[in-house]
């Protein structure tokens, strides 16, 4: 029989969490390239905005956790990110922009510096 101390499995819950924190980001990349390409007023803008807001709406929520084991200011500077994405993602929604390509950029250095 198996046995596993709690800190590897610890340590494997937030590396596979980490990991579903990539796919999910990358996800939301996939969608909101495509939606570029489909344009600003396309069914798919639609999919990858209420997309990205989903995926943001729950990890700024888990940043916000008093539980998040990440430092308060990566933790803040984090959120503040999202937030900025959200605010973006929403000019796009309302036709105030039709630029996906710094939502696409900043979301691709979250993605990459998830370690």
């Amino acid at each position: 029989m198996y046995q596993f101390s709690y800190a590897d499995v610890q340590t494997d819950s937030i590396a596979d969490a980490r990991d579903r924190e990539r796919q999910l980001l990358t996800r939301s990349i996939d969608l909101l390239s495509e939606a570029r390409q489909a344009g600003v007023d396309s069914l798919q803008t639609v999919e990858a905005i209420h997309f990205t807001n989903r995926v943001w709406t729950s990890l700024i929520e888990d940043l916000g956790s008093p539980e998040n084991a990440l430092p308060k200011e990566l933790r803040a500077n984090l959120i503040s990110i999202g937030l900025w994405l959200m605010r973006e993602a929403e000019d796009l929604r309302q036709g105030r922009s039709d630029n996906f390509d710094g939502i696409i950029e900043v979301s691709q250095i979250i993605r990459d510096g998830i370690q």
